[in-house]
């Protein structure tokens, strides 16, 4: 297979679709990608963006975080500016929700996660997990920024 590359971003696409399932049962896919690194969840309707970013990272061997907090990729690989983010090598990292919320130093504080997938103007595009509890891309406002690393190059 010489000279084929597959990036995070590229093998994430491939979940796109995956999603919870609207009941008290779970989806058996998102299950898995929670139990990598994590026992204690019972089921999918839980935050599950970083289990989703840790689970494409490790299944093509890229540094992970290992840890279902979204703010834990905040450590992950090297930091780098959002107008120098690259699809196929970034991930995002934002505040969760409205209101006041602690900077980038607070790992311990809610977050969301996913892989940089472009920019709309002052916009940034997230393909990740758990968005409206599925895999898709969303757009989100960079005023809710945290970070963005590259996790290898």
């Amino acid at each position: 297979m010489d000279g084929i590359e597959t990036s995070a971003f590229d093998l994430a696409q491939r979940f796109v679709g995956v999603k919870e399932i609207p009941t008290d049962e779970s989806n058996p896919q998102v299950l898995a990608m929670l139990k990598l690194d994590g026992d204690w969840p019972k089921g999918d309707h839980v935050p599950w963006c970083s289990a989703f970013t840790n689970y494409i990272a490790w299944l093509i061997r890229l540094p992970r975080s290992k840890s279902l907090r979204a703010r834990s990729w905040l450590t992950v690989g090297k930091a780098v500016e959002l107008n120098d983010a690259t699809i196929g090598f970034d991930v995002v990292i934002l505040k969760r929700g409205g209101g006041r919320q602690p900077g980038p130093t607070v790992i311990n504080a809610p977050g969301h996660v996913g892989f940089f997938a472009g920019r709309e103007g002052k916009d940034v595009l997230l393909l990740g997990g758990n968005q409206n509890d599925a895999v898709n891309v969303t757009r989100y406002s960079s005023t809710r920024l945290l970070g963005v690393r590259r996790l290898f190059g």
